[in-house]
């Protein structure tokens, strides 16, 4: 009888265990996936203040493209007056 009792109480406390352990793992695991996503949304943050500095970079060699482009136009436009 003592035995059953022995045997019914080691197989509570390795289930105890094996719950706890079970809990202690998820919580660990669910506290690596939230540090994940921390991580990846400050790249993708990152990434999208590199994409604006870029389009901005490209926005004033475009402008810069223009006004040279306008200056050669204008002086081709002098150049052809003269020779009139």
């Amino acid at each position: 009888m003592i035995d059953a009792y022995l045997e019914g109480g080691m197989i509570l406390v390795v289930a105890i265990l094996f719950a706890g352990q079970v809990m202690f793992l998820q919580k660990t695991l669910m506290g690596k996936l939230g540090e994940i996503e921390q991580i990846t949304i400050k790249l993708i943050d990152r990434f999208g203040r590199t994409d604006d500095v870029n389009m901005r970079h490209y926005e004033n060699t475009i402008k810069e493209i223009d006004d040279i482009s306008d200056s050669i136009n204008y002086l081709k436009g002098k150049i052809n007056g003269r020779g009139s």
